[in-house]
């Protein structure tokens, strides 16, 4: 499973460890990845995401995950988000119509 953020994009960064004797040596540093789920208020259930807490944060702040969806672009989101971002549109236009 990649190391990476689902809504931001937020992925695996390397640099090195510097000892007190300034030898380098290769680190990864990973993201703060989360699996979480959050409610789609238009699909009426959970979606499981992985997600880092900056993501998550950003979510809420939107006031949540309809919300983020309908305010994002899809090319800011990745291949499974899109998809997902499409479902919410495609829900929220029926109950609009309706």
């Amino acid at each position: 499973m990649a190391k990476r953020c689902e809504i931001t994009g937020k992925g695996v960064m390397s640099g090195n460890n510097v000892s007190h004797a300034n030898n380098k040596t290769r680190r990864r540093f990973l993201p703060n990845l989360q699996e979480t789920s959050l409610m789609s208020e238009a699909l009426g259930r959970m979606v499981r995401l992985r997600l880092t807490t900056n993501g998550i944060r950003t979510i809420e702040f939107h006031g949540g995950l309809d919300a983020f969806m309908v305010r994002t672009p899809a090319a800011k989101l990745g291949p499974k988000i899109a998809v997902l971002k499409k479902t919410i549109m495609g829900r929220l236009a029926a109950k609009i119509s309706a």
